[in-house]
């Protein structure tokens, strides 16, 4: 029986983890788009951009994923997202990566802000164009500035994605439960906690290691 529930929950993490990287792959270049667009000079669109960053992060991601899966076929009479697993998964995704765009774009606004002017302004004495003075002097000092809060960004959606359980796509989280409610047993459940835990703390090392990296800028 533990070897059942071993195999059926290393597919789980599979899913998990298909989430979880789909999620950072779209929301990491979304969020800077987003956060690009906050600071922008053109009212309207920072407008925009500040009103839904504030939308998303006011409501709860379980809210949002089940608007995203069920509001199309609602509204449209016709489920987008297909009823089999890629459907479900690609629904999740999808969730996830707005939420956490939104999130990561005030996380990277912050460390763009924070660069001195003056650093800036050095970089234009020198003749250096914007592109080269951002992706030479700002983007270099912004990762260094963002790692940390990102990283718990990041700890956290591993730990979000047993949302997706809410619509029923078979992740961790799932998997771990339904021993509990076909074959009343409780200790597969707990079980999941050893792979997420595990996940976390991969993730948490690699951090670690990223940050010492990064250290020249102290």
């Amino acid at each position: 029986m533990f070897w059942e529930v071993t195999q059926t929950l290393l597919g789980g993490l599979w899913t998990t983890f298909k989430i979880f990287g789909l999620t950072l792959v779209f929301s990491l270049p979304l969020g800077l788009i987003l956060s690009f667009g906050s600071m922008s000079r053109f009212k309207p669109l920072k407008a925009l951009i500040q009103v839904i960053v504030w939308i998303i992060r006011g409501t709860p991601l379980m809210l949002q994923l089940l608007v995203i899966f069920y509001g199309p076929g609602m509204l449209l009479d016709k489920n987008i997202w297909s009823g089999n697993e890629a459907g479900r998964i690609t629904a999740t995704v999808v969730a996830f990566s707005i939420n956490y765009a939104c999130y990561f774009s005030v996380i990277f606004r912050g460390g763009i802000e924070g660069i001195p002017a003056g650093q800036k302004e050095a970089g234009e004495v020198l003749g250096m164009t914007k592109s080269q003075i951002f992706f030479r002097i700002t983007l270099l000092q912004m990762v260094k500035r963002v790692v940390p809060p990102m990283s718990n960004e990041i700890i956290t959606l591993v730990k979000d994605t047993s949302l997706a359980r809410t619509i029923a796509a078979y992740e961790l989280t799932f998997q771990g439960y339904s021993f509990m409610k076909s074959a009343g047993l409780v200790w597969p459940l707990f079980y999941t906690g050893v792979f997420y835990l595990a996940f976390v703390g991969i993730l948490t090392l690699l951090f670690n290691f990223i940050e010492r990296k990064l250290g020249y800028f102290k």
